[in-house]
């Protein structure tokens, strides 16, 4: 199917907007782009404001959403909040997580985003079970994607230990029980069930990406069988690392090295390599993503919101290291706040502004995180490129005022979610005026919150 649309603005890259912008789509590609078109072409669709490359959420974890509002306030810490998450966690099968994860990726799409890396670690039954069809929760999230309309990696993620103890034989604790349901049992039977998984559900909107969940729940050898599974194939391979110093202590008590230096050492940076967080990553584990051609994708909602610090992103950029964005937690959905975030954070640190440009940080909401969910074709508006692109509009309260030559800096620094008024991916309009043109997303959030979270 082709079709035109008329942009009003429209970022094609570099550090301002283009004005009066045409671009053709064929099917689920941009055929040709095509700027300084002052009047819409007869037949055109129009889209008013600044048009972008639709967003990438390099992480998520789509059950999370149900935490929101429910563990923010008070003291604590991640461990006490993790304890909270599990018990969502546990309340979770395929149908109930089917439901709650189609609202949650219909509430990415209204905020801008197209594609989504799902990491995936809820899989079997809450004793450690498999359901009759072992991969019945990760064809939920598969179905889940697609129903909303959005692109999906799924990082199906491999998970086997239940904590570092230097004080035991093999320095690990065992699974909780709150963590069976995650466990394959082996990296070999995790490496079998994922192959089936991916030769089942991939296509043109769904990729089976590896993840391996932390250096704290996956032993070194284990972590081998990860990376080889996700390089002999080609796929995407992420890592939460560094997210907490308690974290990097047990490891170091452990294994005598930082965990990105254990991932290192088992094969797992490179160039398809995301870490997830970073955010303790010292200068040493730096320049070790650096070489290796690896990306970190940075949460700061999250980060903030679990008081787990504010990581080096200039020190990450300094070594070669390329960022993008997920929203984790979904304490809230939005990608600019996320992007902003990254700047500003450095500016409260620093005392200096401008440490990242406004196109930088526009990179790494778009085009940094396809490549990390192996979608290299995505985040551009050009020939050849993914036809998924999202439009901001200039007429709330925030967005008034703007112009061609502010347009790119307002949207990254004054809009929100709220501010995406259309949504196009794969070259079939997903939001129309701001509204999703399948799901009813608020009501349905609604009620599949309220059916994992009721006492």
């Amino acid at each position: 199917m082709t079709a035109h649309y008329w942009c009003e603005l429209a970022w094609l890259g570099g550090p301002r907007a283009d004005e009066g912008v045409v671009i053709a789509v064929d099917d689920d590609r941009i055929t040709a782009v095509c700027a300084g078109v002052p009047v819409r072409p007869e037949g055109a669709v129009p889209l008013a404001g600044l048009t972008l490359p639709a967003m990438a959420n390099a992480h998520s974890h789509a059950f999370h959403r149900a935490l929101r509002g429910r563990t923010h306030a008070g003291r604590g810490s991640f461990w006490s909040w993790r304890d909270l998450m599990y018990r969502v966690a546990n309340r979770l099968d395929p149908d109930s997580y089917r439901r709650l994860a189609r609202a949650v990726f219909a509430e990415m799409a209204l905020a801008g985003i197209g594609t989504v890396g799902e990491f995936h670690y809820v899989h079997h039954r809450p004793d450690g079970t498999a359901y009759d069809d072992p991969n019945a929760m990760g064809t939920a999230v598969v179905e889940a994607a697609r129903d909303a309309g959005i692109r999906l990696t799924l990082l199906d993620t491999l998970y086997l230990r239940g904590g570092l103890d230097a004080a035991s034989d093999d320095g690990y604790e065992p699974l909780q029980p709150a963590q069976a349901r995650f466990s394959d049992g082996s990296a070999d039977r995790w490496a079998h069930r994922v192959e089936r998984l991916a030769s089942t559900v991939s296509g043109p909107m769904t990729r089976v990406g590896a993840a391996v969940h932390s250096v704290r729940a996956v032993d070194p050898p284990s972590i081998k069988v990860a990376t080889d599974w996700a390089r002999e194939r080609g796929a995407p391979l992420h890592f939460h690392a560094s997210e907490q110093p308690a974290e990097n202590e047990q490891c170091v008590a452990v294994h005598g090295m930082s965990p990105v230096e254990v991932i290192a050492q088992a094969g797992g940076l490179g160039s398809g390599t995301t870490l997830v967080h970073a955010t303790h990553a010292n200068e040493r584990d730096q320049a070790l993503i650096g070489e290796a051609g690896a990306l970190c994708c940075l949460c700061p909602s999250t980060e903030r919101d679990l008081a787990d610090g504010t990581g080096p992103s200039v020190g990450l950029a300094r070594h070669g290291v390329g960022l993008c964005l997920g929203s984790d937690s979904h304490a809230a959905i939005d990608l600019f706040e996320e992007a902003r975030t990254v700047e500003l954070d450095q500016r409260a640190a620093s005392g200096v502004r401008g440490v990242f440009s406004t196109e930088s940080l526009a990179e790494m909401a778009t085009s940094a995180g396809c490549r990390s969910l192996g979608w290299p074709e995505g985040g551009r508006l050009e020939a050849g490129a993914l036809a998924d692109f999202a439009t901001v509009a200039f007429d709330s309260v925030r967005m008034a005022g703007t112009d061609a030559g502010t347009a790119l800096d307002a949207t990254v620094f004054a809009a929100t979610s709220a501010d995406v008024q259309h949504l196009v991916v794969g070259g079939r309009t997903v939001v129309r005026d701001g509204r999703h043109t399948t799901v009813d997303v608020a009501a349905e959030l609604a009620a599949a919150i309220a059916e994992v979270t009721a006492p």
